[in-house]
């Protein structure tokens, strides 16, 4: 046993953690490209008024997707951390901390894409502001989360180095 939690199950938890981290990177890089290019493709055919932004929209994207895939990387080492026991050192902290600056950038980018949804698009864009309001909302709580577990852990890591000079 090691803190409560027998290793085999903490083995068992990361990896699996780790394999849903892996399917959902998989799925993202798909996307990458596969999925956005030929959507720009087809939105170009459509409408060739606009087939001179294909480029920019991918640019952009691609832009936007980067901080998504960086947390996700951050993540993984941070299971990996945790696989080794090695929860309570400052890499974690690192991980934390960069997954945090993910979360923000994210954050950023949507507003910055609702301001130019709200600018430039003369239809009904109630979807699209919805949609950023529920991925905004979601980059918030992981980085309220990312910070929250960082500040807590950086405590944790204090009062245990304070704890290893007493003894």
């Amino acid at each position: 046993m090691n803190g409560g939690v027998p290793l085999r199950a903490k083995y068992a938890a990361t990896l699996f953690l780790k394999g849903v981290l892996l399917l959902m990177t998989v799925g993202m890089i798909a996307l990458y490209v596969f999925g956005l290019p030929e959507m720009a493709a087809t939105e170009a055919a459509q409408d060739p008024e606009t087939a001179y932004l294909q480029y920019p929209f991918l640019i952009v994207a691609y832009i936007f997707f980067s901080p998504i895939l960086i947390a996700f990387y951050q993540t993984f080492k941070l299971l990996g951390y945790i696989g080794r026991d090695q929860a309570f050192s400052d890499s974690v902290l690192k991980a934390l901390t960069v997954i945090k600056y993910c979360a923000l950038a994210i954050i950023f980018f949507i507003v910055l894409g609702e301001l130019a949804a709200i600018l430039f698009i003369d239809d009904d864009i109630t979807h699209i502001i919805t949609l950023g309001v529920i991925g905004t909302l979601a980059s918030a709580a992981v980085a309220v989360f990312a910070d929250l577990l960082r500040s807590l852990l950086k405590d944790a890591i204090a009062m245990k180095s304070s704890n290893d000079l007493i003894v």
